[in-house]
Parts: structure tokens; C-alpha cells; sequence
């Protein structure tokens, strides 16, 4: 294994994003397989019609479609996460490469001056890259998080319009 910082880096970062990703993917397996219990156990629930009640069996359908929107979004969600880490991990392996270089950069035999200009050249690119780097990921979280509160918004307007049927329905029923 070699000695290298940015190598020793880049391999460390890869083994953290290998290691998230799986441990993603189990949270979404094991989410949807409880969700699928749930349905199932609602499935088979037949509940009593009671007048002036609504209909149970709408009534648990909605809060199904309730959950299937949640664990979606909880997988978007997952998903920005898990883009954000890699992109972080590859930001992370691209500076430590960039230091690298430029440590046996400014160890090369220049003069004084010509060491100080290099370094403020390198300060300078460095700080710009930061900036941008740190615009990416704000970006891509936003990005995500977004997606997940629109499906979310969505499920709850849906949800509201489904309510508001079912009590103008169970109200017919008993007038």
C-alpha cells in the first residue's frame, strides 16, 4: 500500500462511500419491507362500518398511500445524501492531491520571491475552488431536500382532498 497521503485518502473516502451506500440501501430494504408488513396487516383488517363514520377501509387505504409518499421521500431524501457524501469524498480526495502538488511545488529551488508569488497563486485558486465546491454541495442538498418536501407537499394536499371526500361521504350517508 502506498505511502502517499492522497492515495491513502482516496482510498479511505472510497471505503466511507462504499460503506454509506450499503448502509442506505439496508435502511430503504428494511423500511419498505415494514411498510409492507403494515400493509398487509391493514390489508387484512376489516373494521366494522359505524354510520356517521367513514368508510375504514378508504380511510386506511389513504394513510397506505400516506406511507408509501414517506418512505419515497425518506429514499429521495437517502439518495441526496448519499450524492452529497461522494461528491464530498471526491472534493476531499481532489485537495488532498492539490496539497500534495503543491508541497513539491514550492519545494522546487525558486527564489524567495518566486515561492511567495507561487503561494499566493495557490491561496488564491485554492479559496476560488473552495467557494465553488462549497456552492456544489449546498446545491446538491438543496437539490434533494427539495424533491423530498415537494413529494411530501404533494401527499398532503392529496391527503386533505381524500379526508374532506370520505367525511362529505360518511355525512351523506347518515343524512
Amino acid at each position: 500500500m502506498s505511502d502517499d497521503p492522497a492515495t491513502r485518502m482516496q482510498n479511505a473516502t472510497a471505503k466511507a462511500a462504499e460503506n454509506a451506500t450499503q448502509m442506505g440501501r439496508s435502511a430503504i430494504e428494511t423500511g419498505m419491507a415494514k411498510m409492507a408488513e403494515y400493509s398487509r396487516m391493514f390489508s387484512d383488517m376489516k373494521m366494522p362500518s359505524v354510520p356517521g363514520m367513514p368508510d375504514m377501509d378508504s380511510f386506511l387505504s389513504l394513510h397506505r398511500k400516506n406511507l408509501e409518499v414517506l418512505t419515497a421521500a425518506n429514499k429521495v431524501a437517502l439518495e441526496g445524501a448519499q450524492t452529497v457524501a461522494r461528491r464530498h469524498m471526491e472534493i476531499m480526495q481532489e485537495t488532498m492531491q492539490e496539497v500534495s502538488d503543491a508541497m513539491r511545488d514550492l519545494a522546487a529551488a525558486d527564489s524567495p520571491q518566486a515561492k511567495a508569488a507561487k503561494q499566493t497563486e495557490k491561496m488564491k485558486q485554492s479559496y476560488e475552488r473552495a467557494v465553488a465546491n462549497v456552492k456544489e454541495l449546498a446545491d446538491l442538498i438543496q437539490r434533494s431536500n427539495g424533491e423530498a418536501l415537494n413529494m411530501l407537499h404533494q401527499r398532503f394536499t392529496e391527503a386533505m382532498d381524500e379526508v374532506k371526500m370520505l367525511a362529505e361521504k360518511s355525512g351523506k350517508t347518515t343524512a
